[in-house]
């Protein structure tokens, strides 16, 4: 199984084979059908905020230790604006576009971590994991 992917992020498109990449991750993982859905609309809500707030970015895969536990990673990475306060981002309800201000809080939700980098005119990288179901010997 493929241990690190990345997918380039340019258009709405991209969001798909993102969140399609991540499936076939976590199901290689051995994670539930649930554990899958909300890995995939998580990387779909990440993707999304590249597309709408950068323009291009990428989402990398990977399966890594954290806390001394396997785990999948996922990194979503751009260039754009930045974001100005971090913590009001990951308010349920703000939005600095059009959106319903589900984004970012949505995906923390459904994922065991997620933090978020971001530096004013240089972009964000947010990064989430999810605990794998089973100890891959990483």
């Amino acid at each position: 199984m493929a241990a690190d992917r990345v997918v380039a992020v340019d258009t709405p498109d991209d969001i798909v084979t993102a969140r399609q990449a991540g499936h076939d991750l976590a199901t290689g993982l051995g994670f539930s059908l649930t554990d899958v859905t909300m890995i995939a609309t998580a990387i779909s809500e990440v993707a999304r905020n590249i597309t709408s707030y950068a323009g291009r970015g990428e989402i990398r895969l990977t399966i890594s230790s954290r806390e001394n536990r396997t785990a999948l990673i996922i990194e979503a990475a751009d260039n754009g604006p930045g974001i100005a306060d971090i913590a009001r981002a990951l308010e349920d309800g703000y939005s600095t576009g059009r959106g319903l201000g589900l984004g970012l809080p949505g995906a923390r939700r459904l994922m065991d971590r997620l933090e978020v980098h971001s530096t004013l005119g240089h972009g964000t990288v947010i990064e989430m994991w999810k605990w794998a179901p089973r100890d891959t010997g990483i």
